[in-house]
């Protein structure tokens, strides 16, 4: 029984999966698909960056990358407003 109830509290809604925070920072696996609401590889990712297609990251430390919560709704945004 306890297995089940471990097993139903991992499990989240996919709207909610890819829901961002208000504010703050973001970590990749928060941005890209299958969890995050940018279908884009991570090679792609990188290369968008280096052209300006994609915001710049934030290093938050030696080893942590994050991006602006504002940067990627603003970078969602236009693209749904360029379709």
């Amino acid at each position: 029984m306890a297995l089940q109830r471990d097993d139903a509290r991992l499990k989240t809604s996919s709207s909610a999966a890819t829901e961002l925070p208000p504010t703050g920072f973001v970590r990749l696996p928060g941005i890209l698909a299958p969890i995050g609401p940018i279908p884009v590889s991570k090679s792609t990712w990188w290369a968008g960056i280096k052209d300006g297609r994609y915001p710049k990251p934030v290093k938050l430390g030696p080893r942590i990358t994050a991006w602006r919560v504002e940067d990627i709704r603003r970078l969602i945004a236009g693209a749904a407003n360029d379709c």
